[in-house]
């Protein structure tokens, strides 16, 4: 795994062979040969140049595992489950790559990052971006059990390091959301009331992925503190957007 990270930070290395032999490798019918696919795109993807990213994003066609089943015996069915979700994980990184020019996961966070300095118009683009990316993540939906496998296990610890950079970013994304709501025209403030709505209802979903992360030894101290927003503030929000369209009806009359 060392060898190719370092490999995608030589100039004389091809990329896309590189990403190519691996997408050829999750052509196989074993599970083991297409899980350890998967991991190992992965891996590259948080570890190695963002080249290999860019890649993968100028493709036309990512992985096509919607329909995989490995036939061998019952252990192989249980594990194509997990190959089918987290091959449309992947595909969904890439995407959103595509979508947004950027990796969630590698944007500066915090007061002067990616999140928290965008523009309305690009906010209200990049968020259903994210989540949908988050939602797809959370689907991967394992349980303590299977996580003593030790393939699941490290699919499972690299989109747990991806979720907690996500929810960074997202966190970041719903703080500039709320400093930018009040100044919204009435359009965008419906858009930006169903994001924070939507960000509501994953925030339990995304606390309990996390706790997963106690089970295979994951430190506490390295699992973030998923805090709940005070109801007070939907509130407050959807007391603004029917105050915006109570001034536009009053108009008409």
């Amino acid at each position: 795994m060392q060898y190719l990270v370092s490999a995608t930070n030589t100039t004389n290395v091809n990329i896309p062979q590189m990403a190519d032999t691996l997408f050829e490798r999750s052509t196989n019918a074993s599970w083991v040969v297409v899980f350890k696919a998967l991991v190992t795109t992965h891996h590259i993807c948080v570890h190695g140049n963002e080249r290999f990213i860019q890649y993968l994003a100028s493709r036309t066609s990512l992985f096509n595992l919607s329909n995989f089943i490995d036939k061998t015996g019952s252990h192989g069915y249980d594990m194509s489950t997990f190959i089918r979700r987290y091959a449309r994980y992947l595909n969904e990184k890439a995407f959103a790559y595509r979508q947004m020019a950027f990796d969630f996961t590698r944007v500066k966070k915090g007061a002067e990052g990616v999140m928290r300095t965008m523009t309305t118009e690009k906010l209200l683009k990049g968020m259903p971006v994210l989540q949908t990316q988050i939602d797809t993540l959370l689907e991967f939906d394992v349980h303590p059990k299977e996580l003593n496998n030790g393939i699941i296990n490290a699919a499972f610890l690299l989109l747990f390091k991806d979720l907690v950079k996500l929810f960074a970013s997202y966190n970041d994304g719903i703080i500039n959301l709320l400093e930018k709501f009040f100044k919204m025209k009435k359009s965008d403030c419906k858009e930006a009331l169903e994001i924070y709505k939507r960000f509501l209802t994953r925030v339990t979903k995304i606390g309990e992925f996390m706790k997963l992360a106690e089970t295979v030894g994951v430190d506490k101290n390295d699992i973030p503190d998923i805090n709940y927003a005070p109801s007070s503030i939907l509130e407050s929000l959807e007391t603004h957007m029917n105050g915006l369209e109570d001034v536009k009806g009053g108009k008409k009359g």
